[in-house]
């Protein structure tokens, strides 16, 4: 098992990518800590984690109690895999103030918020990894998407950034970038528009929530010991 006994906090746990990567973690031995806003769906989808904490990304003192409670419990923290994430899509004409800073403040700031509670005890134990959730918005940009095309550009940002500074502390930072992928943050697109993005893919199909879990379960593990800064794109060849 590749993850056996790491112990690994997975962010927007509830469903879709988030939930699939704690079921995966869990699968390669790994202790997961599954965290997301809403405490009756994640308690019912991640029958697989060692734990489950209500957090809401974008609270710090809720991100920091956690933390807290992890290294109690478990004295370390190993993977950080920063999912959580929404979409308000709009475009630039129409997106409202609030459309805007809602994503922001999860996509973007709450994974300023988890990655910097945990940074002082990796770098304390000179080992981790940090995964955030970017996505092929945050590298081409995508119609209607202003606020999670810069958060998702922002996220690569991060990762880079990170990557130089943590790296000579022994810590690896790492981004994935999904293409589409069929899960419940596609239930506003219409069918449409949909079909459309199957279209762009050569696969001729959206991403499984699992596809992409798979790639995080690699990153998060020591056959990826020499990726660091890396943007990982899994997008069934959308881009080519």
């Amino acid at each position: 098992m590749r993850l056996k006994d790491k112990i690994c906090i997975v962010t927007g746990a509830a469903q879709g990518i988030g939930a699939a990567t704690v079921k995966k973690f869990a699968e390669e031995g790994a202790i997961v800590i599954a965290c997301d806003r809403r405490m009756g769906a994640i308690e019912g989808a991640t029958a697989a984690a060692v734990s489950a904490f209500a957090v809401d990304v974008t609270d710090r003192s809720q991100v920091d109690a956690m933390v807290a409670q992890v290294l109690l419990q478990h004295g370390r923290i190993d993977v950080l895999v920063n999912n959580a994430g929404i979409t308000k899509d709009a475009r630039l004409q129409k997106m409202t103030l609030e459309q805007f800073d809602a994503v922001i403040d999860v996509n973007l700031r709450g994974v300023f918020h988890c990655s910097q509670a945990v940074a002082d005890t990796m770098v304390e134990h000179r080992s981790g990894v940090i995964l955030n959730a970017s996505s092929v918005v945050g590298i081409y940009g995508n119609f209607g998407q202003t606020n999670y095309a810069a958060s998702k550009f922002g996220v690569i940002g991060f990762t880079k950034t990170w990557s130089r500074e943590l790296g000579p502390k022994g810590i690896r930072v790492n981004a994935v970038a999904p293409g589409f992928v069929d899960t419940p943050i596609l239930a506003t697109i219409p069918d449409k528009v949909l079909q459309h993005m199957k279209d762009q893919v050569p696969l001729g199909r959206l991403a499984r929530a699992e596809e992409i879990a798979n790639v995080y379960a690699f990153l998060a593990s020591d056959e990826a010991s020499y990726i660091n800064g890396a943007v990982i794109e899994v997008s069934g060849g959308m881009t080519v």
